[in-house]
């Protein structure tokens, strides 16, 4: 069977609605759509914060490194693949108060930590910090257990960390600090540092 254009012409229909006739969407579709939009919102809200914290700086037990009302962004998951190394700047939960600090891993689970004569040495290695605010007036020594972790400041002589409450547990790690998002002039990489020790 052939098929042959057909010179049939259609016209358009056109559709009259009265003037005052208007479309109206159900107020459940409205509705429905107002909680599909406050749920999806709630939804990347929480993981956003879930896998990025924001802290603020209060205090001086950082300096130089972190600055007093530095506003800084926290990876929350940095530790559930990797463990935290010598020179990381964290932030915990305090072991012995509500307070959530911010300090340097220095020991690691097993090692001896000593300072004296204004040195820090881990495992016999005395330890290049160039970060520092000024090198320790007080001295020690610890052996760091299993599960726990040793944290200074960078402020040595201003700050309340492993030289005085000892360990932190590594359940009470929060997350590492990577970058420094206000005041807009310090804006930058948090600078954490590798020391090279067996």
């Amino acid at each position: 069977m052939a098929l042959t254009e057909s010179n049939t012409q259609l016209s358009p229909k056109t559709i009259h609605l009265p003037a005052e006739t208007e479309i109206h969407q159900p107020t459940e579709v409205i509705i429905r759509e107002i909680i599909e939009t406050l749920l999806l919102t709630f939804f990347i809200f929480w993981l956003v914060n879930s896998v990025v914290g924001r802290y603020r700086i209060d205090g001086h037990s950082m300096d130089p490194s972190l600055a007093h009302g530095e506003y800084l962004l926290i990876n929350n998951l940095a530790y559930y693949l990797d463990e935290p190394e010598r020179g990381d700047i964290i932030v915990f939960h305090h072991p012995n108060s509500d307070l959530n600090l911010i300090k340097r891993v220095i020991g690691l689970p097993g090692d001896q930590v000593e300072i004296a004569n204004q040195q820090v040495k881990v495992n016999g290695f005395v330890l290049q910090e160039p970060y520092i605010q000024a090198e320790p007036t007080y001295s020690g020594s610890w052996t760091v257990p299993a599960g726990e972790y040793f944290v200074l400041g960078d402020n040595r002589n201003s700050s309340s960390d492993s030289h005085t409450w000892q360990y932190l547990p590594k359940e009470n790690i929060i997350g590492k600090a990577m970058i420094i998002y206000w005041p807009f002039a310090d804006w930058g990489e948090v600078p954490h540092y590798r020391h090279p020790i067996g």
